[in-house]
């Protein structure tokens, strides 16, 4: 069995070499609005974007940044507030501006230095404000510290979201650590949200770049609030190395426990991002068995938990199962519905594609439930896939309709 364990007090400054704060400078009323993560030896990182065609400015800069320094960071800025996307040049121009003033408030080259934005779409980023925000940061490897970080890169969000797993690589402690941020405009291939992974492994980007991916797609790809996604999303990883353990190798024991282990953190930062949808009272977690693709199960399984008609259902505590099966008979891939199997909780109530008698009163009991699953089987092969989403409530339109006031 792999040594890996869950250990939710762990913060992004918990692996060695990190140093993280978030203060409140005024992009946002009274609520803390500007976040640093340093790594003063600089890492390794990896990072995967919005695949939105429209992309922020900070977007723009980091992957320059991170295409010129070989993927070599020393410094993450996260501004609240303001999305500084489609700003046109001038977003352009304050995005390199905050990056070249955090080079030099640490004494850093500014391809080493990369940013993120989160808030409102449209309106100019307050440069001078944010600048002079700069100028007060001072990270720190405290624990409120990080917690300060997690705090300042919230928009929407009722709370802060973290996660951290220990493992052991050759007898010695390796951490990897998240923080995100994410309520609204959620939805797979990247949305609205920010993540930020740090770890004191050794391993070199390209490897990390590879692991990363791959848990994104099991992960944060497979959580849905609403079928919006945003412009300036992102999660990075970021490896100090500090831990001082030999560098992870593809095709290792080690590799398959640091795989799992970034996993872990992913999977438990989605699900928070999915519990905390705007509006949302309900987890909905939807797994999906009996595929020859574990891709085609994760559609399908992403496909009944996007659904509005399902979403609502399960807002009303309706175990509307009809609903289920017209999200699987709306994939783009053609599947063999002749044999379908559907359990609601506890209750199974569909078999080889035809209803069975379930009791109603003790599904809308689970229903109820902070966290509801739903369980499919295609009887078609071995594979199986899930994903995350919340209900659609009357809130969730009270939010989005004042949002920018």
């Amino acid at each position: 069995m792999l040594n890996v364990q869950m250990t939710p007090a762990l913060t992004v400054t918990t692996p060695k070499g990190f140093k993280a704060t978030g203060i409140h400078v005024g992009l946002r009323r009274k609520r803390k609005d500007l976040a640093l993560l340093l790594c003063e030896g600089g890492a390794a990182a990896a990072a995967v974007y919005t695949t939105n065609q429209i992309q922020a400015a900070p977007i723009t800069v980091t992957k320059e940044a991170m295409a010129a320094s070989g993927g070599k960071v020393h410094a993450v800025l996260v501004n609240s507030g303001n999305a500084n996307a489609c700003t046109g040049e001038l977003g352009l121009t304050h995005a390199y501006a905050s990056q070249q003033a955090v080079a030099e408030q640490f004494q850093l080259a500014p391809e080493h230095v990369v940013i993120a934005s989160t808030g409102i779409i449209g309106q100019p980023l307050p440069i001078d404000t944010l600048l002079q925000g700069i100028e007060q940061l001072k990270p720190d490897t405290k624990e409120t510290q990080a917690e300060d970080f997690a705090a300042a890169i919230l928009t929407t969000d009722t709370g802060t979201k973290t996660a951290g797993r220990q493992i052991l690589l050759n007898g010695d402690v390796v951490s990897v650590c998240g923080v995100a941020k994410g309520s609204g405009m959620i939805h797979p291939n990247m949305a609205t949200m920010l993540g930020f992974l740090t770890t004191d492994a050794s391993i070199d980007s390209v490897f990390l770049q590879e692991v990363l991916k791959t848990a994104v797609n099991r992960t944060f790809n497979c959580i849905t609030v609403d079928g919006d996604s945003s412009t300036n999303d992102m999660v990075m990883i970021l490896a100090s190395g500090a831990a001082q353990t030999q560098s992870i190798e593809r095709g290792s024991t080690e590799a398959e426990q640091f795989q799992q282990a970034v996993e872990g953190v992913c999977q438990d930062l989605a699900k928070q991002i999915a519990r905390d949808g705007e509006g949302a009272t309900k987890l909905i977690e939807v797994k999906v068995n009996g595929t020859n693709e574990e891709l085609l199960a994760r559609k399908i399984a992403k496909q009944i938990v996007g659904s509005s008609l399902v979403k609502t259902a399960i807002f009303g505590e309706d175990a509307n199962w009809g609903r289920i099966v017209a999200a699987i008979g709306s994939i783009d891939e053609p599947i063999d519905v002749s044999q379908i199997d559907i359990r609601i909780g506890s209750q199974a109530v569909l078999r080889q594609s035809m209803p069975v008698w379930f009791d109603e009163t003790v599904a809308s009991a689970e229903l109820a439930a902070d966290v509801v699953q739903i369980e499919v089987d295609l009887n078609q092969g071995t594979k199986s896939g899930h994903a995350f989403g919340c209900d659609l409530t009357y809130d969730y339109i009270k939010i989005n309709a004042s949002y920018r006031t």
